[in-house]
This record gives structure tokens, sequence and C-alpha cells, in this order.
């Protein structure tokens, strides 16, 4: 899987006291994102976020936002798929605690990996199946072709249908003896269909 650029914020060039805030805009180089087995990339590769931090009495409070356009194959079908997506993402950074969900993983020290921060939220903003369309039928199963845009009255696929095995057809045999018998439920006969 391709590593995130590494895009770093200094804390503490920020100059920022408890209380105070700031908001910074800058373009953050996002690597390919790899999803179900499939690349998928932003276009462009590197949008414009908007970083906004505050400073608190512990620590640092983040909110990230981008949106970004996202580039791959159908998780179905394999043709083109795209997303747009509105990234929105927050952190909490307490220095002086123990509680680990308190502390970012993105934060070392005074440098915030934002580069590593916006790969992971637009990753968890990414459908968990990237469709071409949202009824996408996927791939005939017998010869591969693509079922979308298949006219159903249309027999072109030559595959045919692997044969049953012989224990599907044992049964299937079955099945007119047992619908014909009668079952007693409850004390009451009914025919099973």
């Amino acid at each position: 899987m391709p590593r995130a650029p590494e895009t770093v914020v200094d804390l503490s060039r920020l100059n920022l006291h408890p209380g105070a805030g700031k908001r910074i805009e800058l373009p953050i180089e996002l690597a390919p994102f790899e999803l179900g087995g499939q690349t998928y990339v932003a276009d462009p590769s590197a949008p414009q976020m908007r970083l906004e931090a505050s400073r608190h009495s512990s620590g640092f409070a983040f909110k990230l936002n981008f949106e970004i356009h996202i580039e791959g194959p159908c998780m179905r079908c394999l043709e083109h798929a795209t997303h747009d997506l509105d990234v929105e993402a927050r952190e909490v950074d307490a220095r002086d605690t123990e509680d680990a969900e308190l502390r970012s993983p993105y934060i070392d020290e005074d440098e915030l990996d934002i580069g590593r921060w916006a790969h992971d939220a637009v990753m968890l903003a990414l459908p968990t199946q990237v469709l071409c369309r949202p009824d996408c039928l996927g791939l005939c199963p017998f010869c591969g072709e693509p079922l979308n845009d298949a006219d159903p009255a249309d027999a072109t696929c030559s595959a045919t249908r692997p044969p049953r095995a012989p224990s599907s057809q044992r049964c299937a045999s079955l099945k007119p003896a047992l619908t014909k018998r009668r079952s007693t439920r409850f004390g009451t006969n009914y025919l099973r269909s």
C-alpha cells in the first residue's frame, strides 16, 4: 500500500496561547488509496485543505476540511468510477493525560502530521463499495462481460451454465415427492407447496 506523503505542521510556530485559534489553508499531497485490492487516486493529487487549530489549557483541538474527487475501478464491474467527497475530521491532543483517547496519533512532539491525517480521513470517508453507479449489476459470472448495459433479452453470452452437481440433482428429484406429501403440524393437516 502506498505510504501517505509526510506533510508536517510545526505547532510551536503557530504561536497559540490558551483560548487562541488559527485557520490555515494549504495544499496537501495525497498518496493513492488502496481499498478492496484496488487503487484509487485523488484528482487533484494535492487538494486545498483548511486546518483550524485552537489551543486549550491542556493541549490542542483541530478540525480539517477539504473536498476531494476520487477515481478508480468499480468494485463490481471494474468500469471507471468516481466519487466526490466532503471530508471533515477532528482531532484532540491533550498533553497532560495518560488517556489514549485524548492523545492524537498524528502529533509527535510539536509536529502535526497533517498528510497522514488527511489520508486516513479520506479512507474513512470513502464508501465501503466504490461503484460506477448505485445500481451496478457487476459482471456476468459465466463470460465476464459487464451486465449494466446488457439487454436481458439478448442472449449473447456464449457460456453455458455449469452442470448441476449430482447431489443437487438428487434433491431436485425429491422435491415433487415432498410437495405432494401430507404433513401434520399442530394437529392439523396441510399440503406443502
